[in-house]
């Protein structure tokens, strides 16, 4: 672990692995600790963002280095820099245990190509996709891109050769060991194996993001 002050309030936290991320992630998401106002995450740091009229940052950088990270919980959905969790039907929305629900339909230009590469069949291909649960990690690319963690390996797929100059907002997407939605209609270099309806951003929403790191998801085929 490496620990760098940012900007004029901030620490950045350097870590060796995704899995260490979320562990840090998760372990500070369930403390209050004095002065910090934002976790966020990414794919091998973990940016603290803070209150420079009353955070102590080189106390906060301690407390940091005492966090046990082999033990902390990689999936917690505490209240920093993951939103808070709604109720009622998880499909669209967050549900009492911050859960979301993503309706696909699976007709993705790739779906072929990704049961070629990985030795599935197309069925199989969804049945694994729908079969895990995943955790949003951290986000970027776009806003309201989440890159997922968590899914079936078999699903562990290369990138395109080639990007595609336009992937349509909604689309369901495979790259390395993440999957993701497209918020919006823009390049890309995914591999598509299908499409939802629900609106990954919106900024006349509270959050505005559907995916947010800590957020579980869970992926419903549909007709």
């Amino acid at each position: 672990m490496r620990i760098l002050p940012c900007a004029d309030a901030g620490l950045l936290v350097e870590l060796d692995e995704l899995e260490q991320v979320l562990a840090l992630h998760a372990a500070l998401s369930e403390r209050s600790l004095p002065g910090v106002l934002d976790l966020v995450p990414a794919a091998r740091t973990l940016l603290v963002s803070l209150d420079p009229e009353c955070a102590d940052r080189r106390a906060l950088a301690e407390e940091i280095r005492r966090v046990p990270l082999s033990g902390a919980r990689s999936t917690g959905t505490g209240s920093a820099g993951t939103g808070s969790s709604g109720t009622g039907s998880a499909r669209g929305e967050l549900a009492d245990r911050g859960l979301l629900t993503v309706p696909v339909i699976y007709d993705g230009a790739d779906l072929d190509a990704v049961a070629e590469l990985t030795g599935l069949s197309p069925r199989e291909v969804v049945d694994a996709h729908t079969g895990t649960e995943w955790l949003v990690a951290f986000g970027g690319f776009a806003p309201g891109f989440g890159y997922l963690v968590g899914g079936d390996p078999r699903l562990e797929v290369p990138r395109r050769a080639e990007s595609r100059t336009g992937v349509p907002a909604g689309s369901v997407g495979l790259a390395g060991r993440f999957s993701g939605v497209y918020p919006r209609t823009s390049p890309g270099g995914w591999q598509l194996i299908g499409r939802t309806e629900l609106e990954m951003w919106r900024t006349d929403r509270d959050p505005p993001a559907l995916l947010r790191p800590g957020v579980r998801v869970r992926f419903e085929e549909v007709s």
